[in-house]
């Protein structure tokens, strides 16, 4: 591990290039999963490895990319992983490493595959890894955050390999599950990786917005392993067209970038890594100062806290609130998620979360609470309690960055809270206070903030990932502590330089006409330099003061959000004045529970199925189809407004079961990856969109035969075959299952999708249709008449 991590910090390292790729030049058959190739050809395998070690590769990586306990039991998991590392070793690389991708199945709440479950079987692979003596692992091709951060944690807490993590971004400069790179390497970097990057989906060249993102904030070393392009049919055979030196042009640029580790992936082979490191002879690694920044992120999205206003929402916390109380008590997360919706609707930017209740397990509740509104809410949540078993289940479940609230001053507290905050990568409050409790100077909480600062440092936390409360007392009780906290302010901007957080309304505790003295004191506390300020979103008058301050300082460019908000008369917010939302609102916002209640209401009304699926049901679905293309929503949120319409969707054909009125289908849809492609990631999400669109599908599966298609087609009277294909090999099998299931005379239309697929490989195969993803495939089926 020594002479790797030294190799990583001071020399460019060289990883090898496509496995698949090299497979489909041998000859190999391609209807077997490629891992078996270890067993049954093992003599090809090591010839490969061998290749690309004499191409000048530092690094081989074995032939395990879905060697998982989903695929093989682990007997034969075992054999495999143990002879993919010897014939890896036997090409006497300076370094081996294990090929970890994705389980092959989505994640909640996109799919079924839980958290724990990805966990165990990321956790078998790691720990034979490391049995059967690889150097480290490669976590590539990720595209769900929680996915590969499951994976990172059953590395770290079951072996003691190194870890290089990579995600696949589109040319939208997203994961097709919606992360961003800038939250990939801030996450990432904070689960304590050793080199954070991109590998496969584009071209080197598709790759350099995202690269230099990457590079811009990555404070270790970054790996980029591009795609050669996307494959062509040419003679019956698929090829890669992108040249060579276009492919090394853009891999040099990326160098120049600050990156480190580079190598290939699809459709590259040892001719592209042996003129990698001939360019890499002439070049000298970059060391880049990355950009500094407070930020916190969901999966989707981060905030920079850095030189602007951010609103942390008092969220969820039952303090005070029946209703709240009983439905974490009884674990009613609709009515949570609701409140939840208010506070950021109203303009809570970071949403707090706290279940703190006798009687309830706290960390169990938390970790539920964390998985359910991360479905529906893009926003960073804030964990918030003063138990850190409870901070650590919020914080494993949680797909981003959080904000932890929060450490003081003691060395009780740092000791239980710090090691978390370590751990999951995220940022913390820092409260000043400590065994002596709240000092009654400015210069007294400054103390113990430079305390909690120093010794953060000593678990490896930067002092960017600390925000410090000055923490604000009641002026009835205590008055002249309000100049305490704006002094403390102003010190911890000139002494410490590091960010602020303050709980704006426990200044009028006890007191009438809150929102003024709530609204003057934020004003206060800002001059003097607080950052982020706990507030309530749904008071009126405070965010009319927010938005005045957002103006003032310049991070409302334009006046557009003051405009927007005082312009005419002021629009009602439903959610904030809680007046009946409709139907299609609950269902876009993936609502389940609240959705199947206003259905039922409207059945009990009168209002005609039929009716309510034509003025709620579509129109919901046309709107949340809308806002994902728009980037405004991402698939987890898709999904969960499609469930939300399945679950209203039952509601009504049992209605209409009941009532004897007779609901036809709008048709039957077969849905199938093509014989030799064990993948169906893209075609799951096919299946759940347009099922919940009224169709019938039938799912055979993965690496399907053409028999099993024409026998079901057949039987089934099918109009519309949908297949899939991942694997630039499976392009011919495709093509094949097509004619064969012209021959067999049934009358249907193709439509075809999948990473490889495009529409010049459309035309190859002989489809009707090319679907980029749901969406298109959606909007394809329902333009036809079946």
């Amino acid at each position: 591990m020594k002479e790797l991590l030294a190799s990583l910090n001071n020399d460019f390292l060289l990883v090898d290039g496509a496995m698949g790729t090299m497979f489909y030049q041998k000859g190999l058959p391609m209807d077997i999963q490629p891992e078996l190739f270890n067993l049954t050809h093992p003599e090809i395998v090591a010839a490969i490895h061998q290749e690309y070690v004499d191409a000048g590769a530092d690094i081989v990586t074995t032939n395990t990319f879905q060697a998982n306990g989903r695929h093989f039991k682990h007997e034969k998991l075992s054999q495999i992983i143990r002879q993919a590392i010897q014939l890896a070793k036997s090409a006497n690389p300076r370094f081996v490493a294990f090929d970890m991708g994705p389980i092959g199945e989505m994640m909640e709440p996109v799919g079924k595959l839980t958290f724990e479950e990805a966990y165990r079987l990321f956790k078998e692979q790691a720990v034979l890894a490391e049995k059967f003596g690889c150097d480290l692992i490669i976590i590539e091709t990720m595209s769900d955050l929680l996915e590969i951060k499951a994976a990172i944690l059953a590395v770290k807490e079951n072996t003691e390999l190194p870890i290089f993590a990579t995600m696949t971004f589109q040319q939208n400069g997203r994961t097709f599950i919606g992360v961003d790179a800038l939250t990939a390497v801030l996450t990432l970097q904070g689960l304590g990786v050793e080199a954070v990057g991109v590998n496969c989906s584009c071209t080197p060249k598709e790759l350099l917005p995202t690269v230099k993102t990457i590079t811009d904030y990555a404070k270790i070393p970054v790996i980029v392993q591009a795609n050669a392009g996307l494959p062509k049919i040419e003679r019956d055979k698929s090829v890669y067209t992108i040249k060579v030196a276009d492919y090394v042009e853009s891999v040099i640029e990326m160098v120049e970038m600050g990156v480190r580790v580079v190598g290939g992936c699809c459709g590259t082979t040892p001719k592209f890594i042996k003129a990698i490191r001939q360019s890499l002879a002439e070049a000298q690694p970059i060391i880049k100062k990355s950009k500094r920044v407070t930020a916190v992120s969901s999966s989707q999205k981060t905030i920079i806290l850095n030189n602007r206003l951010t609103l942390i929402s008092r969220g969820i916390s039952p303090v005070g609130k029946l209703n709240l109380e009983n439905a974490i008590r009884n674990e009613h997360y609709s009515y949570v998620l609701k409140e939840a919706l208010r506070e950021v609707d109203a303009g809570g930017e970071i949403l707090d979360i706290n279940v703190s209740l006798v009687d309830i397990d706290e960390s169990e509740v938390m970790a539920k609470t964390v998985s359910f509104l991360q479905k529906s809410i893009v926003e960073p949540l804030q964990l918030d309690s003063i138990e850190a078993s409870v901070l650590e289940a919020g914080a494993r479940q949680y797909a981003g960055r959080p904000l932890f609230n929060s450490v003081n001053g003691t060395k009780e507290s740092m000791k239980d809270i710090f090691p978390i905050v370590k751990k999951y990568g995220g940022v913390v409050i820092g409260m000043t206070f400590d065994e002596d409790g709240i000092p009654e100077t400015a210069e007294g909480r400054v103390l113990i903030a430079k305390k909690i600062i120093q010794q953060a440092s000593e678990y490896g936390i930067d002092k960017e990932d600390i925000l410090i409360d000055p923490l604000v007392l009641p002026v009835s009780t205590q008055p002249s502590q309000v100049q305490v906290v704006i002094d403390t302010l102003k010190l911890l901007k000139t002494e410490l330089n590091v960010l602020t957080v303050a709980g704006i309304s426990n200044i009028s505790y006890g007191l009438p006409n809150r929102s003024l003295l709530d609204r003057t004191f934020l004003t206060s506390c800002v001059i003097a330099g607080l950052d982020a300020p706990i507030i309530n979103p749904l008071s009126e008058s405070l965010m009319e003061t927010v938005s005045t301050i957002k103006l003032f300082s310049n991070q409302d460019k334009n006046a557009q959000q003051y405009v927007k908000r005082h312009q005419g008369s002021k629009i009602s917010n439903n959610r904030l004045k809680e007046e009946r939302i409709l139907l299609k609102e609950l269902i876009v916002q993936g609502r389940e529970e609240e959705s199947v209640i206003e259905v039922n209401n409207l059945l009990r009304k009168g209002v005609p199925p039929l009716l309510i699926i034509k003025d709620e049901l579509i129109p919901a679905m046309d709107d949340a189809g809308a806002l994902f293309e728009k980037e405004q929503i991402f698939l987890p949120q898709l999904m969960q407004a499609t469930e939300a319409f399945k679950k209203v969707q039952d509601v009504i054909k049992a209605y209409m079961v009941e009532q004897g009125e007779i609901r036809e289908s709008r048709g039957k849809v077969i849905l199938a990856s093509v014989k030799g492609d064990h993948h169906d990631l893209g075609k799951n999400i096919v299946k759940i969109l347009i099922e919940n669109y009224g169709y019938q599908v039938i799912d055979l599966g993965e690496d399907v035969s053409t028999e099993k298609i024409i026998e079901t087609a057949q039987k089934e009277d099918i109009k519309i075959v949908g297949l899939s294909a991942l694997m630039s090999a499976s392009v011919k099998n495709m093509k094949q299952t097509i004619l064969d299931i012209k021959k067999a005379k049934i009358e249907c239309q193709f439509i075809v999708g999948g990473a490889v697929m495009n529409e010049e490989n459309r035309k190859f195969v002989g489809a009707d249709y090319y679907a980029k993803d749901a969406m298109d495939w959606l909007k394809i089926v329902e333009g036809l008449n079946f």
